[in-house]
């Protein structure tokens, strides 16, 4: 399969997860999507895949500057690598939201714009989460 093939079915596999999480987080499915880590688990393949092979080709894996990182993204198997970090890691912080969520009780309205900027803002989405969060536990 190509790079291009690969990010197509990466991104295929994260965005009905996305869906589940701010649409339906409570159903079955999605429960058992959450609680196995179904598609963060297949998204950890694919980045192992990645980097078995820079690994094996004899790259290194150097982030020990700006300039390395910057060098390591000039890459193409290791920027796809890169963005299925991204993906798996993000849907992680969006399933421990949801998780956390079954004990604070933050409305799914409210819950939405957290998943949906964490989706496609990573830290932003855990910041908003946790605001959310502190200010639920502080009235409780």
């Amino acid at each position: 399969m190509t790079n291009a093939e690969i990010f197509s079915i990466a991104n295929t596999m994260a965005m009905p997860m996305w869906l589940l999480l701010i649409i339906l987080p409570k159903w079955k499915v999605t429960r058992f999507l959450i609680d196995y880590k179904v598609i963060p688990l297949l998204l950890s393949l694919f980045y192992a895949h990645y980097i078995i092979l820079h690994l094996q080709a004899g790259g290194g894996l150097d982030f020990g500057s700006l300039s390395s990182v910057m060098s390591l993204f000039t890459l193409e198997d290791l920027v796809m690598a890169g963005w299925v970090h991204y993906l798996a890691f993000d849907l992680l912080v969006g399933m421990w939201m949801i998780n956390q969520n079954r004990n604070l009780g933050i409305h799914q309205i409210l819950m939405a714009p957290c998943l949906i900027a964490t989706f496609m803002l990573g830290p932003v989405g855990f910041l908003l989460f946790t605001v959310l969060k502190t200010i639920k536990s502080s009235r409780s």
